[in-house]
């Protein structure tokens, strides 16, 4: 009983100077996320969209890239994407859905030992053409693959 009640009062301590921390502005959630590319992710075009993540609007089309997806995907509002890249020296992988409304869907950056693989869920509206991206060594690398949607992930 004593040891719960010590468990208790110290987890309600720690959760209170983390809001006051916050509340007094001095942790602000901006400082521990990672680098946020706003403009790629507010785009509301895949080729802006590259723009602000690569600074260029294309890539170059690589067999090296596998995509997973469905070609059905019955409920568009949890569509899973898994992308692998053999390329080596992967930084990131990027996956865009070019009929959404803001395409860019994930950005994932890599470590340098990290494995080149990326799994997701992705939301789609309607049925769309998926382009994953990879960037590697300083140049873009893509495939694509389209996704029929029967129940749109967007009410419809």
């Amino acid at each position: 009983m004593d040891r719960q009640r010590r468990v208790f009062l110290r987890g309600t301590v720690a959760s209170s100077v983390v809001a006051l921390s916050l509340a007094s502005g001095l942790l602000r959630p901006s400082r521990v996320l990672a680098a946020w590319p706003e403009a790629a992710f507010e785009a509301t075009s895949v080729k802006q969209s590259m723009e602000g993540l690569f600074g260029a609007d294309g890539f170059i089309q690589s067999a090296d890239i596998s995509m997973r997806t469905p070609d059905i995907a019955e409920n568009g509002a949890v569509v899973p994407v898994t992308v692998i890249s053999k390329i080596p020296g992967a930084e990131s992988i990027s996956v865009f859905a070019v009929e959404n409304v803001k395409p860019l869907v994930v950005n994932a950056a890599l470590g340098a030992n990290a494995r080149p693989k990326v799994a997701t869920r992705v939301k789609l509206g309607k049925t769309s053409k998926l382009i994953a991206v990879v960037r590697a060594n300083g140049k873009v690398y893509g495939t694509s693959k389209t996704v029929k949607v029967t129940l749109g992930g967007c009410g419809g």
